[in-house]
């Protein structure tokens, strides 16, 4: 049997990957513990269905960099500094590794993502609120 080839979208991530210090479930929680903005970037219907990872800031990804630019007027008040570790996820950990690495190249070198997203934190047995919906 022949092995299917590599599509284009996981060839862009694998590449996008190679410039991150991706987080476990269990890094992440520390990390947040020590100061690094934790970022959902999932839509609402998800958040609402699967509960929040708490002390999370919820940013919309269309609107990520504007809120995480440190020199940015739209620029949330956590985002205080392009020193800042920010760990950014989403439900599985695809979009957040493609919107970790574009956070690099606006000049916040300690972006990263949370592996697994949300639903590896979940399953990690970490806190999550009760979902909503």
């Amino acid at each position: 049997m022949s092995e299917r080839p590599t599509s284009a979208v996981q060839r862009l991530l694998d590449a996008k990957r190679v410039h991150l210090e991706r987080l476990d479930p269990l890094q992440a929680r520390r990390a947040q513990s020590e100061g690094a903005l934790l970022v959902d970037t999932r839509p609402a219907v998800n958040r609402d269905g699967e509960g929040e990872i708490p002390g999370a800031l919820v940013i919309d990804r269309n609107v990520l960099e504007w809120r995480l630019d440190p020199s940015s007027p739209d620029r949330v008040p956590e985002a205080d500094s392009a020193e800042r570790r920010v760990v950014l996820f989403c439900n599985e950990g695809y979009a957040s590794s493609l919107a970790a690495v574009q956070l690099q190249e606006l000049g916040l070198p300690h972006a990263t993502d949370l592996v697994g997203g949300f639903r590896a934190w979940r399953a990690a047995g970490l806190p999550v609120t009760e979902p909503r919906g």
